[in-house]
């Protein structure tokens, strides 16, 4: 099973490219994550990571700058709080 899910995402990112992919608001895109967690965890762990983004990479976040560190954070529709180091370059600018 682990390797048919890092075959469909290979099939994702050779069928789609990458400028026409929906944009991520996290810093590493939904199928590099949910890539890595199966390669390096197993099967289970990259179908939770694919659970987790796909229910938090949607619209309803709402960014926000932390008074107390100055910081950037944004909050994801499950009200998870994303560190700035976890939010994509194109929403810091």
């Amino acid at each position: 099973m682990k390797n048919l899910l890092i075959l469909l995402i290979k099939i994702y990112w050779f069928c789609i490219p990458a400028q026409k992919r929906k944009k991520c608001i996290f810093r590493i895109s939904c199928s590099k994550h949910v890539y890595e967690k199966t390669i390096h965890q197993g099967f289970i762990a990259g179908l939770k990571a694919f659970k987790y983004r796909f229910q938090n990479c949607r619209s309803g976040a709402h960014i926000i700058e932390n008074p107390i560190t100055k910081k950037l954070q944004i909050i994801l529709p499950g009200n998870q709080i994303l560190e700035e180091e976890e939010i994509s370059k194109r929403f810091l600018n």
